[in-house]
């Protein structure tokens, strides 16, 4: 017998079986009248020592051994082992094993010295090991909670323990020589790495011989078809005692709880980080759908009260079923590609699950489905559904309880979403509303521009940009910037785009505009003040402001620029030379102490002007010196219309939408008053001067076919010149401009302007300038380094045709 074939004996027959025990054949008186060579081995006596001696002699507690010969049946079994003591010849004691079975009597009766009985004798020890093992098996067998099944070569069942049948469902007579994969069609392993069937699986050990360990199957109960189950499975291949395969055996442990306990904390943890990553309130709503699908649920979807997706707040309920939009929708059967839908219309029949959720207030559920509500501060946003396949069954309560956090993190992270899409929106409308709508058309320049608020999640900024006209048709032109977000930035900044529209109309220098804007924006704000300072504390938005003012006059063609702290503009003449103006940079607004200085540029008409804001240049991946050099790219075709340059700017320094930062451009083509569109002279400071003006004034209205306007002309300009030779010295200077109104300009060496006043009765004068701006649109003083200008407006006769278009 080969060591396999012993292994197998031992394991299967035991050490009390005869072929391997110690045996002695007894006599009617109990003699040993046979003892064999395994008793010899055993107890130490030879046969010739051992024959002819009673039993007792080698058993000391004779009357314990007795038991374990005596008074059995003929039909006695050889497993009824007892214990007893055994003396070996040399005088040792020896713990045994000892079972007896009568041999049949021969006919006639007892005869003396023929066999009685046969006594099967084996240590203790071993006994005890072989019905270790037995009840092992037994237990395998019977008792395990591990399914024991056995394949053949051809992958049939041909033995399942009583743990392997209860998972099959049926009786094991039933299924006995069925293929593995007919009993689970459906299934399949989820272990990375190795076949995802049952076949393949068994088919690679049987080939190669190399045991597959904790495999993670997903499948049914054959019997009972309903929600998956997950079992954790072993195979290794079985041979017989001479090396023959036989076939393949499979352990099998049902993990489903374990499983789904694993699967809902990694639905937790995959909600914490993956849902809430945005502010915005659809895409919220998908994050959830993506999380639970197809872990958790076949289908979710997602709906939300209509006025909750405005960013308004949830009102409480009250029993009726608010207005829904269908924000989100998942299922497993959707294509990888598949696109999003927008937002829709939703209305639930009564009686359905979610009207009797929004009803209640509270979750319900059916087969196959779960209804949970989304609530913030007790009022209903929205319903969450959930909905499982086409098998009966119905979510358990630990799956309800994983749902209810699923759906409390969500919304949590949608009422987030909701007050941001309202300040959000606050934010935009108050900002749309303090930029320009529309650029007035102006005869100094053609003007195009883009504004693009950041996607940044603190919402909109504070950059803006003007047009502002000014008087003897020139017009001013900013941008500026406010460091910082949200509805804070954007009131400041409306705030200071009202002051410098305020100091323009002042006819101020650039440096001088933005040194009082410097000024105002460095005072604290008081309490309700409405200035326009800057905040002490952590809220500041205002300290880092930047700002850019440059005045451009057609007739003269000069441009004047200043700046704060801010982005020099880009310059492209007629010839295409794009240049950045040395232009000195001043500090941000509201730091204080340092003077702001002015650059004047002569431009030719048709040049280009470019003035933006650092969203437009600078990014996270891109330095400013590269977004100028792209910048300029663009600019090189400045022979282009304004609005197409304008959005091949846009489209190549921000490819993909808004920036984390605002982004504005403004951009400017030069023009020059038309020779026939001025009429100007010089005139001495004398009071015959007056006259002579007014003659100029008539005969040029008359050239230019607006006698209708000589009455007021004369009267203005007579004030004017008058005024001027009372309280200047040096030449006086009459202009008038034919632009898109009358202009009429009288310029001294003086600094001290007009009052408007009323006279008393009993005065002389001081009526001329009331009765002017009685007569005239609007009126006004500039100054310059040399003097001032005083100047009026008129509009037009109704069919007067108009001046001449600048040119370009």
């Amino acid at each position: 017998m080969n060591a396999w074939n012993a292994a197998e004996s031992a394991d299967f027959r035991g050490p009390l079986d005869v072929t391997r025990a110690a045996t002695a054949v007894l006599d009617a008186q109990d003699l040993v009248i046979g003892w064999s060579p395994a008793a010899q081995r055993l107890l130490g006596y030879r046969p010739e020592e051992a024959v002819g001696r009673p039993c007792e002699s080698f058993f000391p507690a004779a009357e314990a051994a007795g038991d374990a010969w005596s008074g059995q049946s003929a039909k006695a079994p050889l497993s009824s082992g007892r214990l007893a003591t055994a003396r070996h010849r040399d005088g040792r004691l020896l713990p045994v094993a000892v079972t007896s079975c009568p041999l049949e009597p021969a006919s006639g009766g007892s005869v003396p010295g023929a066999p009685a009985r046969i006594l099967v004798v084996a240590g203790l020890a071993a006994q005890q090991e072989w019905e270790s093992r037995q009840a092992m098996l037994h237990g395998l067998a019977t008792q395990s909670p591990v399914g024991l099944g056995i394949y053949d070569t051809d992958l049939r069942v041909t033995w399942g323990n009583a743990a392997f049948v209860r998972e099959i469902g049926l009786p094991l007579r039933e299924f006995l020589g069925t293929r593995a994969e007919a009993l689970y069609p459906d299934g399949e392993f989820v272990t990375e790495g190795y076949p995802r069937t049952l076949d393949a699986v068994m088919e690679q050990v049987l080939e190669t011989g190399e045991p597959v360990l904790d495999l993670h199957f997903v499948g049914q109960q054959p019997s009972e078809p309903g929600p998956d189950h997950v079992w954790s499975c072993s195979y290794y291949r079985l041979h017989d005692a001479h090396g023959q395969v036989l076939g393949v055996c499979e352990d099998a442990f049902d993990i489903t709880d374990r499983y789904q306990a694993q699967r809902r904390l990694n639905l937790l943890v995959a909600a914490g980080t993956r849902i809430g990553t945005t502010l915005d309130m659809t895409a919220t709503a998908r994050e959830i759908t993506e999380v639970a699908v197809p872990d958790f649920a076949r289908t979710v979807t997602v709906d939300l009260v209509h006025p909750v997706l405005e960013g308004e707040e949830p009102a409480p309920g009250d029993g009726t079923v608010p207005p829904l939009v269908r924000v989100a929708t998942r299922s497993a059967d959707d294509p990888p590609d598949a696109v999003p839908h927008g937002p829709y219309r939703i209305e639930y029949p009564p009686g359905s699950l979610p009207y009797r959720s929004l009803s209640s207030g509270g979750m319900v559920r059916a087969e196959n489905s779960m209804v949970v509500p989304l609530r913030a501060g007790g009022a209903p946003m929205g319903l969450v559904t959930f909905t499982r396949g086409t098998h009966p069954s119905v979510f358990d309560k630990g799956e309800v309880e994983l749902a209810d956090e699923l759906v409390t993190r969500t919304a949590v992270c949608l009422d987030n979403a909701r007050r941001f899409t309202r300040e959000h929106t606050a934010a935009l409308a108050l900002q749309r509303n303090l930029l320009p709508q529309h650029v007035p058309e102006q005869s100094a320049v053609d003007v195009a521009y883009r504004y693009l608020p950041s996607d940044d999640r603190a919402g909109v900024g504070g950059d803006w940009f003007d047009v502002i006209g000014l008087s003897g048709t020139r017009v001013g032109l900013v941008v500026g910037d406010v460091v910082g977000h949200g509805l804070e930035a954007a009131a400041t900044m409306g705030r200071l785009r009202t002051t410098v529209r305020a100091l323009a109309q002042l006819d101020l220098s650039p440096d001088e505009l933005l040194s009082r804007l410097d000024d105002l924006v460095g005072q604290p704000a008081e309490e309700g003040s409405g200035q326009v300072g800057t905040h002490t504390g952590p809220d500041d938005v205002a300290t880092g402001v930047t700002c850019l003012y440059a005045v451009y006059d057609p007739v003269s063609r000069r441009c004047t620029m200043a700046r704060a702290g801010h982005l020099p503009p880009a310059v492209v003449d007629p010839s295409g030379t794009m240049f950045f103006p040395e232009l000195p940079a001043g500090p941000p607004l509201g730091l204080g102490g340092l003077p702001f200085e002015s650059l004047d540029l002569e431009l030719p008409p048709g040049s280009l002007v470019a003035l933006f804001t650092d969203g437009l240049v600078e990014s996270p991946h891109r330095d400013v010196d590269e977004g100028l050099a792209v910048l300029a790219r663009v600019l090189g075709e400045h022979h282009r219309p304004l609005e197409e340059l304008c959005d091949r700017a846009m489209a190549e320094l921000l490819p993909d939408g808004p920036a984390a930062d605002d982004s504005a451009l403004l951009l400017v083509r030069t023009r020059e008053l038309d020779a026939r569109q001025v009429a100007a002279w010089e005139l001495p400071a004398e009071p015959a001067a007056v006259g002579a003006a007014r003659e100029l004034a008539t005969a040029q209205l008359r050239e230019w076919g607006l006698e209708e306007l000589s009455y007021a002309t004369e009267l203005a300009v007579s004030e004017l010149v008058t005024n001027a030779v009372r309280h200047a010295s040096g030449p006086l200077h009459l202009r008038l401009l034919r632009d898109l109104t009358l202009l009429t300009e009288v310029s001294d060496t003086g600094h001290t302007s007009p009052h408007l006043r009323h006279a008393a009765s009993e005065d002389e004068g001081g009526r001329g300038l009331f009765i002017v701006a009685q007569l005239v649109q609007r009126w006004g003083t500039r100054y310059t380094p040399y003097g001032k200008t005083i100047w009026t407006e008129q509009a037009f006769p109704p069919r007067y045709p108009g001046a001449p278009r600048p040119v370009a």
